[in-house]
């Protein structure tokens, strides 16, 4: 059982499957949620830059890996309901969701010249359930998930071409060669594991693609229940398609769920320290 009280109202839509084809260019601008021009986030892209070029990482992807890495390590991921929060803001806090770290991600992206986008996914609230069992009352029934794009180059060369050669990236493609199989299992939604740490060490695809089609892990395809299509920000997709919650319920849950670590439990929240 899952629950509509909780969620806007949502404008006329596309079921999965039958998202408009039309293309999206994608963007490097700053938006009011990809701030990348803010100190916070210059000092992180700096960072990226300095271990990346320790590290040897002089591709477009590479740097990316780099950023996705630090990122693990240093904002604490919670259960945070507020999608159109500032990267700025993440980054101070310390902590965020899984949305909230992507959306770094992107501005990290952007800083470093690679345009991004996103994909609108509609994903059913039951796909949340291993991690409130004793709150499924109170799960949205459809949350909305800003999915990724990064526009890379296919040849993986360090200078990136002039666009021609380029191609959309999936968040979930930019560690590529992973077999679900072989890194310890698909995405389960539940411990303290996200999304964001998953694309990592194995495949995760929305799409039921013939490689993992039907039981295998990485397909997450019948979670899906609408494909809203790709979007130049996440800003154009909250703006236009609203957020998981309504402003009411985002207010109410946010002071525990801002605060409450993935994996801790659960039943009742666990407020951990800021």
């Amino acid at each position: 059982m899952t629950s509509r009280l909780l969620m806007p109202v949502r404008p006329v839509r596309f079921r999965a499957g039958e998202a408009p084809a039309t293309e999206v260019a994608g963007s490097t601008r700053p938006t009011p949620i990809l701030d990348r021009e803010h100190p916070l986030v210059t000092a992180l892209v700096a960072r990226v830059l300095s271990e990346s070029e320790a590290r040897g990482a002089v591709t477009d992807r590479a740097r990316l890996q780099v950023a996705h890495g630090i990122l693990v390590t240093a904002v604490r991921p919670v259960y945070s309901v507020e999608d159109r929060r500032r990267v700025s803001r993440t980054l101070r806090l310390g902590r965020g969701s899984c949305s909230q770290r992507m959306a770094v991600l992107e501005a990290v992206a952007r800083s470093l010249g690679v345009k991004t986008r996103v994909r609108g996914l509609l994903v059913d609230g039951s796909f949340w359930y291993p991690r409130f069992p004793k709150l499924r009352a109170f799960v949205p029934a459809e949350v909305l998930l800003a999915w990724p794009e990064f526009h890379l180059d296919a040849a993986g060369t360090a200078d990136g071409g002039d666009g021609a050669d380029r191609a959309w990236v999936p968040i979930a493609e930019l560690f590529t060669g992973l077999a679900p199989a072989e890194h310890g299992g698909g995405f389960t939604n539940s411990g303290a594991e996200t999304l964001f740490e998953a694309v990592a060490r194995t495949t995760v695809d929305w799409d039921a693609p013939a490689a993992c089609a039907g039981s295998a892990p990485c397909d997450l395809s019948a979670h899906l229940r609408t494909d809203l299509g790709r979007f130049t920000s996440r800003d154009e997709l909250f703006a236009r398609h609203g957020q998981t919650m309504c402003r009411t319920a985002r207010t109410l849950a946010e002071p525990v769920l801002g605060r409450w670590s993935a994996g801790a439990g659960g039943g009742a929240p666990t407020r951990s320290a800021a």
